[in-house]
């Protein structure tokens, strides 16, 4: 372990995730998989065992601890083989800092602390089927009437989306551009509010992800999330730590899939000798290494910086850039070396090989950022 990041409280919250892994996860996944769904009392298994919570104030519910905490978790649940299960786990990492940024004492008080308690699901709604990166031009529309908004539009990708409990909603309530967004929470029954499909992936097969609708939908105004067209100040807040989280994940999947095709190397045998007995095999492997490591150490730097409130846009998204590509390499080589049996899904390669590819998508795609890594730089 790396002691400049990491010290013994670290290490007992990696034991801890481990065992709850072992114990409420790993026996169950497999099903989890196959029925595209987790289990509602999973979050509250998670919630009460202090995971959801982590680093969020303890006034709300929240866990105590840093950022290396929140890194720690990120890479130990990764290792239950499953992206789509821990990114169903971990969606409130996304849909409860804007309510915590902008939100008043009382809005705070009663969403937060059941979120964190695992006893309510919070997601985030800002993707749109009409485009998911150009957030400043959303189309879903809001517009005040008396003492509530009538909120008109469609959100789409949403993470645990088919049962949340509360959306926190980016909603155009003024003109054109960023300067016309508002956030919204749009509570579960919510008249005209609907799930109108579950979307079926190619990857994270066990987190649900809903297409959401709001038909006339009347929102009590009271719901609405700071100012007026002052909402996107809230989705921005989200995007440093999410990247960073994003990359994390990638680095986790990549040693992930390392390790275990180190492990198919060493026990296969072809040619009267195991594969970690052929050059090639060896090399292929120590690029592999060399990539995990390098993407954990340039992540491990950045979370480092932010945790220590120094802004990283331009180096979060190279982070967020690097530790994907590397994954992807590392994912590809895996099931290389499995040969047949890393097409097959009983080896957990099969599964990392899909589930990663969302890395270079979600939270911004491999494009967007080299866009805003060029505009930090002047160019």
């Amino acid at each position: 372990m790396y002691n400049e990041y990491f010290s013994e409280s670290h290490t007992m919250l990696r034991d801890s995730i481990r065992r709850f892994i072992a114990r409420e996860i790993t026996p169950h996944l497999d099903k989890w998989e196959e029925e595209g769904i987790i289990p509602l009392e999973l979050y509250k298994k998670a919630g009460d065992a202090g995971f959801i919570g982590l680093g969020y104030p303890e006034e709300y519910g929240g866990t105590p601890g840093d950022i290396f905490h929140q890194v720690a978790y990120m890479e130990e649940i990764m290792r239950c083989g499953a992206v789509g299960l821990a990114s169903s786990l971990g969606v409130s990492a996304i849909a409860v800092p804007p309510i915590l940024v902008l939100g008043t004492e009382e809005q705070k008080k009663k969403y937060v602390p059941p979120v964190l308690a695992g006893d309510k699901i919070a997601v985030l709604g800002v993707t749109e089927p009409s485009g998911g990166s150009d957030v400043a031009n959303l189309l879903t529309r809001a517009v005040r009437k008396g003492d509530r908004y009538i909120v008109n539009g469609s959100k789409t990708f949403i993470t645990s989306g088919t049962r949340a409990d509360y959306v926190t909603t980016a909603v155009r309530t003024g003109g054109p551009g960023h300067k016309g967004i508002s956030i919204l929470i749009i509570e579960k029954g919510t008249p005209g509010f609907t799930v109108s499909k579950k979307l079926e992936k190619m990857g994270w097969w066990s987190s649900d992800t809903a297409e959401l609708s709001f038909q006339d939908c009347e929102v009590p105004a009271e719901n609405l999330l700071g100012e007026e067209n002052k909402g996107f100040a809230g989705i921005m807040v989200n995007f440093q730590k999410e990247r960073l989280y994003l990359a994390v994940e990638a680095h986790a999947v990549a040693e992930l899939a390392l390790e275990e095709s180190i492990k198919y190397a060493r026990e296969r045998v072809a040619f009267g000798k195991p594969l970690t007995g052929f050059q090639v095999t060896r090399h292929k492997l120590a690029e592999m290494a060399t990539l995990v490591e390098a993407s954990k150490q340039l992540n491990y730097s950045i979370a480092a910086k932010i945790g220590n409130g120094q802004p990283c846009f331009k180096e979060v998204c190279m982070a967020k850039n690097f530790a994907t590509k590397a994954c992807d390499r590392v994912v590809y080589d895996a099931v290389q070396i499995h040969g047949g049996y890393g097409y097959c899904r009983e080896y957990v390669v099969e599964r990392l090989y899909r589930d990663s590819r969302l890395f270079a998508i979600g939270g911004g795609t491999y494009e967007i950022m080299n866009e805003v890594i060029s505009k930090q730089m002047g160019l």
